[in-house]
């Protein structure tokens, strides 16, 4: 039996003795495609290529792709677990033609793979192609249809014809498309799964799991338009995708995707660490949370692996909500605790051979999961407090129904699938409104879509190639005498005509001084002027290989051919020294705290630097110090900065450090710092990957100051630092706020602090007199607190202690409720008070009912909602804090109902 390796590696050598190269896999998160979340199909990589924005550097590619479909029109997240072959992530394999062969080569190396090299009965296999479509103006692909029954020896009538929902792909709404021919496999009767259903027959496309598609020939002939116009591409391509773990399945013969070498490893690691066993059972509760926490770690450990990091927004959410739906299955194996990270180095350990980032990244992936695990541990607790005030909600409502926001909101903030929701409302016996969550969640999609940039230039210049621009000037000077070869507007590409003042255009030049966006380094501003004409460019970005100035002509006209002078603002210096200084940043982190910390992101502008790199914690203030004085260490040595280009597995080799996830050449740009010259790269202290501009001496930079240290998210930090004019301008504001206090506090500037001290422990003498005196006035509170005791009630020889005191302060009431526990002997106390429009609830529970399972810390939690907060604390006293004090009387109320029926239970 061939393993899921055997069967990568043989796909890929296939093709590579047909002349095809292999192109590793770009990462999961798409670098410079803002359209797409995540890469969700082997052609992404390849997207301008299709567009016609670049040529090929070879005609034929092969490749195993990392994808991720958990979002937009492709997105099977809610499937996961419920059968036996639906994921999140997924490896496609694919081949490419660029311009190459076309659809009868696909079509017979298909066949001939499957059947002739992988041995798989011919008679099983039937293919599909596109029916057509009135909507597009496209006929049937009789081509497609011909091609089967003529290179391959299936017969005419498995050969079946679909229309554009199955058989014509598309990478998003707009983009490269085009018909395709699918390849299904029967995997025999008994692995139906509608044999229930009235009137279901088993065949391609029907629904049931009998008919599986195996692989996917696409012929790429359409651009998709903003607006659904279909255009012609210059050349006709193809891209296959083939899932891999659908083929592992069927070539190891195993009914389920989760029974192969590439899920079993994991599985048996949950086994492990849960103590319950799978027994691959569809329909069991048990079995689909082996399958979704399966499925969800290999996904979490290939995106964060490539860049992705939980949060609240974008591809982070998408992130957060994949990690907190797998802590929720992990509820169904009795797992409160975190425990997916700890299947990280599973997934390393099974697919690490052919994706070495994840071995080399596994320690910080688990450090982002566990810290987000314990996190979710928290809101998945309150979430459930959440559902039972909906629920509580529900009962009273004629209706019996869960409204659809309050559905929405678990599902938003707390990570509930409307399915749980759904399945805890049905446990008592209530329904949910789910016409109004599937508005809510419509129109969340709506501004998602929304929040996706589509780039309207990239739009007008689908099918265009634009000129290569020479911007080698960039690392040599200030300003280059270049030709107009065009500007680009809304319209596309214009190589005619005459360019007026006033208007907004991109210019497109032979040469340029000009750096484009890139590598995190802004683009640069300046001036293109001739004669009686100044364009001011406002920023600089690159399409394909073409740089582009984009902004206004503020007088004059420009033409195509007219020669120009391009000059860059005096902002370079600036930006050149910040980003040497981020070089410099990276190396003394490594040194301080690690050579694990990695750069994840950087923003170098002309005001000031930041710099992003995994560490799982704070660094502390002498660990940012000791940073600080090795990089001023460095610039006061004025070392030299050289950069050479040479082979990527060279310069790998030499240790230089690229960015995660970042696209790299054949040949790649090494800055180093330390080296004497280019050729001695092997002495420079550091050595990185990079395209930007730097300082030719480090001593240029002037020095380097860390004004912020902060989390980003979880295990990846932030600095922000100065350097250059910028921090000698910082330094001179300090210096100012000394003077003026010394001012102000009629000392020098070396005593300043001394003072200061001194101010702060009068500060805090006169603050203990204040709590002094509140104690004085806190007898008010105490009587009341005596009163609530008086006519509490009683439950067996329990005392129920829960009402509304006067303003007074936290303290003063914590002191309350330890004498009614006193008084008590064995008491539940809830006291809740305003101030200011602030609402402070405390709870206190004697030790004897904390034994029975009534805590603190539980009570708030239940009642902190109803006045719009939230709190906590040990099991013998908690509080919480709100600001909806009309919500109070309901929350002592309610407190008095929790507390009962915690009691009554016990």
């Amino acid at each position: 039996m061939l393993s899921a390796k055997q069967i990568r590696s043989g796909f890929i050598d296939f093709f590579k003795d047909r002349g095809h190269k292999f192109v590793p896999s770009s990462p999961i998160v798409p670098v410079g495609d803002e359209t797409l979340l995540f890469a969700n199909a082997g052609m992404n990589q390849f997207k301008d290529i299709f567009l016609g924005l670049v040529s090929p550097g070879h005609p034929r590619a092969v490749n195993s792709q990392k994808c991720l479909r958990v979002s937009g029109k492709h997105n099977d997240l809610e499937e996961v677990g419920k059968d036996t072959y639906h994921h999140t992530f997924f490896e496609m394999l694919g081949n490419w033609s660029f311009g190459d062969y076309f659809k009868a080569e696909a079509i017979k190396w298909a066949w001939e793979l499957l059947t002739d090299v992988w041995g798989i009965e011919p008679d099983r296999l039937w293919a599909t192609v596109f029916a057509g479509d009135e909507t597009d103006g496209m006929p049937r692909d009789d081509e497609a249809a011909d091609l089967w029954t003529k290179v391959t020896p299936i017969p005419g009538e498995r050969v079946l014809a679909f229309g554009r929902k199955d058989n014509f792909w598309e990478m998003g709404e707009i983009g490269p498309c085009g018909p395709c021919s699918e390849i299904h496999i029967d995997l025999g009767p008994d692995r139906c799964d509608m044999r229930d259903v009235p009137a279901h027959r088993c065949g391609v496309n029907a629904g049931c799991a009998r008919y599986i598609e195996l692989w996917n020939l696409v012929f790429i002939q359409f651009n998709r338009q903003p607006g659904g116009r279909l255009l012609p591409l210059s050349a006709k391509h193809v891209d296959t995708g083939a899932g891999l773990e659908r083929i592992v399945a069927v070539l190891q013969n195993r009914s389920s995707n989760y029974d192969t070498d590439l899920f079993m490893p994991i599985i048996d690691g949950v086994s492990d660490i849960t103590g319950r066993r799978y027994t691959a059972a569809l329909g069991n509760p048990t079995d689909n949370a082996f399958r979704v926490i399966a499925d969800h770690v290999r996904s979490l450990t290939f995106a964060i692996t490539d860049g992705a990091s939980p949060s609240n927004e974008g591809r982070g959410y998408v992130i957060r909500r994949i990690l907190r739906r797998a802590s929720r299955f992990g509820r169904e194996l009795g797992m409160r605790e975190p425990f997916i990270y700890r299947l990280v180095s599973v997934v390393a350990d099974c697919l690490g051979d052919a994706f070495g980032e994840i071995r080399e990244r596994a320690d910080y992936v688990s450090a982002v999961i566990e810290a987000e695990e314990t996190g979710f541990g928290r809101t998945l607790d309150r979430g459930i407090e959440i559902f039972s005030l909906a629920a509580k909600r529900a009962a009273k409502a004629p209706e019996k129904t869960i409204t659809g926001d309050d559905a929405f909101q678990l599902y938003d903030t707390y990570g509930f699938p409307l399915d749980l929701t759904q399945l805890m409302a049905a446990e008592r016996g209530l329904k949910v409104d789910t016409a109004k969550f599937d508005e809510l969640m419509d129109a969340q999609r709506r501004r998602a879509r929304a929040a996706q940039k589509t780039d309207s230039v990239m739009a007008g210049l689908a099918d265009t190639e634009l000129p290569v621009t020479e911007d080698v000037h960039k690392y040599h000077g200030d300003s280059c005498d270049a030709r107009i070869l065009g500007w680009i507007d809304s319209e596309g590409f214009k190589q005619s005509g005459r360019l007026d003042p006033g208007v907004e255009a991109a210019l497109v030049l032979d040469r340029t001084c000009f750096y484009a966006e890139a590598g995190g380094q802004v683009g640069d501003c300046g001036l293109i002027e001739a004669d009686g004409a100044n364009f001011i460019v406002e920023s600089t970005s690159k399409v394909a290989n073409c740089v582009i100035h984009q902004g206004k002509l503020a007088e004059g006209s420009l033409a195509v051919g007219r020669q120009v002078r391009a000059e860059v603002s005096k902002d370079r210096n600036a930006i050149k020294k910040n980003h040497t200084a981020t070089h410099l940043l990276q190396w003394a982190l490594q040194q301080v705290l690690g050579k694990s910390v990695a750069q994840q992101g950087s923003f170098v502008g002309p005001d000031y630097l930041r710099f992003d790199f995994t560490y799982p914690k704070a660094p502390t203030v002498e660990q940012l110090r000791e940073v600080e004085r090795l990089v001023r260490e460095r610039i006061d040595a004025d070392l030299p900065v050289t950069w050479t280009v040479m082979p990527r597995d060279e310069a790998q080799k030499l240790g230089a450090m690229a960015l995660f996830g970042e696209k790299y050449g054949d040949e790649v740009r090494v800055v180093c710092i330390g080296a004497g010259a280019p050729e001695q790269i092997d002495s420079a202290f550091s050595r990185e990957f990079c395209g930007g501009t730097h300082v030719d001496r480090l001593g240029s930079i002037g020095g380097l100051k860390i004004i912020k240290e902060e989390s980003v998210s979880a295990g990846v930090r932030r600095i922000t630092a100065l350097t250059g004019s910028a921090l000698s301008a910082y330094f001179e504001k300090l210096s100012d706020t000394v003077d003026t206090l010394s001012a102000m506090l009629k000392v020098s500037s070396d005593a300043l602090a001394d003072r200061v001290g001194r101010l702060l422990d009068e500060n805090k003498r006169l603050a203990k007199e204040l709590r002094t005196a509140a104690r004085a006035s806190g007898a008010d509170v105490m009587t009341e607190a005596r009163e609530l005791l008086a006519r509490c009630e009683r439950i067996g020889s329990c005392r129920l202690v829960a009402g509304r005191v006067s303003t007074t302060s936290a303290e003063q009431a914590r002191e309350a409720i330890d004498m009614l526990k006193k008084k008590a002997q064995s008491a539940a106390v809830v006291l809740a008070f305003e101030d200011g429009g602030k609402v402070t609830l405390l709870a206190g529970v004697t030790d004897d009912l904390v034994k029975k399972g009534l805590k603190a810390g539980d009570i708030v939690r239940q009642i902190a909602p109803l006045v719009d907060g939230g709190g906590g604390g040990r099991p013998q006293m908690a509080q919480a804090g709100g600001k909806n004090p009309a919500g109070i009387d309901e929350a002592v109320a309610r407190a008095a109902e929790f507390i009962k029926e915690k009691l009554n239970k016990a």
